[in-house]
């Protein structure tokens, strides 16, 4: 792994942890909430059932909470994960053409499903990381088709000349 991949990657980590912990914080505001806890604390009442107390949610509602009414933080957090996925794929693929098509064209499709589940989401934060996920999942499969039609070019210009 060159210097070069290795400080992108010790970037992303140091944003992942900064970004992580400003929207666990920013999250703790559901329990000042009450209302909010039948419509964010989805862990909380997959674990407890109904939640009737402040000290029934789990931690993990935070970051839905965080994410659905201050989405600054959450996004940070989703760019600098996936940033982290790209370097991290592209360092163990290598610069095999095929293969991080295939990569980011998966990468691209998870995210578009992602982004159509949350579409109907009457939240700022759902309605921003819908459209955040729709463009992120456009660039990677649009940059999945150059890469394959790069890697079936050169593939096709090989075999074509060697006739």
């Amino acid at each position: 792994m060159s210097l070069k991949n290795l400080v992108q990657l010790m970037f992303a980590i140091l944003l992942i942890l900064f970004s992580t912990s400003a929207t666990w914080y920013e999250g703790s505001a559901i329990l000042d909430n009450p209302w909010e806890w039948k419509y964010t604390a989805l862990f909380s009442q997959w674990i407890h059932g109904e939640v009737q107390h402040h000290s029934d949610i789990s931690q993990l509602d935070f970051f839905i909470y965080a994410a659905k009414f201050k989405p600054a933080y959450p996004l940070m957090m989703f760019i600098s994960g996936f940033y982290l996925i790209i370097v991290l794929g592209y360092v163990i693929i290598g610069n095999y053409h095929k293969k991080l098509a295939i990569f980011l064209g998966s990468i691209g499709a998870l995210l578009f499903l992602l982004g159509s589940i949350i579409a109907s989401s009457p939240t700022i934060g759902g309605n921003l990381f819908t459209v955040v996920f729709m463009l992120v999942a456009s660039i990677c499969i649009f940059t999945a088709l150059t890469l394959y039609f790069q890697w079936y070019k050169r593939i096709k210009v090989r075999v074509f000349s060697t006739k």
